[in-house]
């Protein structure tokens, strides 16, 4: 059995450990368990995954993206939701009061409604993602732009855009909005329909800086194994991108820090879906209470083609 993107000869795997392409035979882009408990892949995903392939007599190639889905299928029904930033921009409600702040209850899974509810804390000052904003907005674009539709903040409030905050370069560092205030929880109370998309945040007050470390295959070559081909020329130079200035929500460090200090290392870490973003696991390697690092054990989107 081989599985496209990648090579699974232990020479060729050595060859990437010693020679430094790769962190260690753990590093989450390569094909070995631990590789994989690293990234976020459950037990369950891998037998199933296991189990849809079968066993043949001869030698066949499977697609990473049947791995990737058997992963999806089983993180959409167990992992809790959270909120996460990974590029931020200041958003500032303009008339929601100056130093006030309140807590607003979020559903953990709403595929799993035993998991409960989580408590989020919402002021005048949040964190959204960068690309939530244009100040000139492209065609069928449903998030905020000034003078644009009303968008749902997730388990908050309605907002309207009404402009942005520049710095002597001209970049914008703030997004300008107003809120509807008898619209907490995201429904107006006039049963309107929002026109705009509904946008995760996280409050600026009580925000937790993060890495996230985003993987991709580790090979650019579907089929790096080819006899005619080096595979060491068909590595990926984009497979891993780390960010070091996200925001997560208060409790998400919480838990990370719990994970840090009781964890017995190498074990699997706890995979939240990070809204909008992706799956998402704390690294079991890096991670350290104050410290909190993310892998993403894969996207929303799924590729498959079933």
């Amino acid at each position: 059995l081989g599985i496209n993107y990648t090579v699974m000869s232990k020479r060729k795997l050595r060859k990437l450990v010693e020679e430094d392409y790769v962190s260690g035979w753990d590093d989450p882009r390569m094909p070995t368990l631990c590789g994989l408990r690293r990234r976020g892949y459950t037990p369950v995903s891998i037998r199933n995954f296991c189990d849809r392939i079968g066993v043949a007599k001869a030698t066949s190639t499977v697609e990473y993206a049947f791995l990737e889905h058997c992963l999806r299928e089983d993180l959409n029904e167990h992992a809790q939701r959270a909120m996460a930033v990974l590029h931020p921009i200041k958003l500032t409600i303009t008339n929601y009061p100056e130093g006030q702040s309140e807590t607003l209850e979020v559903e953990n899974n709403p595929n799993d409604p035993g998991a409960g509810t989580r408590t989020v804390s919402f002021s005048r000052h949040l964190y959204l993602e960068s690309d939530d904003f244009l100040e000139t907005p492209v065609p069928k674009y449903k998030r905020l732009f000034p003078g644009g539709p009303e968008c749902r903040l997730k388990g908050a409030y309605l907002i309207t855009c009404t402009g942005c905050v520049k710095d002597e370069a001209g970049n914008v560092v703030e997004v300008l909005a107003e809120y509807d205030p008898l619209s907490r929880g995201g429904d107006p109370a006039d049963g309107r329909k929002v026109k705009g998309a509904t946008l995760h945040w996280v409050d600026a007050a009580t925000a937790v800086d993060a890495e996230v470390r985003l993987y991709d295959n580790l090979f650019t070559d579907a089929n790096p194994d080819a006899a005619d081909k080096d595979f060491i020329e068909c590595l990926n130079p984009g497979s891993l991108e780390v960010l070091t200035d996200c925001k997560v929500e208060a409790g998400l460090a919480a838990a990370a820090d719990r994970y840090a200090e009781s964890h017995e290392g190498g074990k699997t870490a706890p995979g939240y879906q990070f809204m909008r973003l992706g799956y998402f696991c704390l690294d079991n390697k890096d991670t350290k209470a104050g410290h909190p690092v993310f892998n993403r054990s894969v996207s929303l989107k799924d590729s498959f083609k079933k």
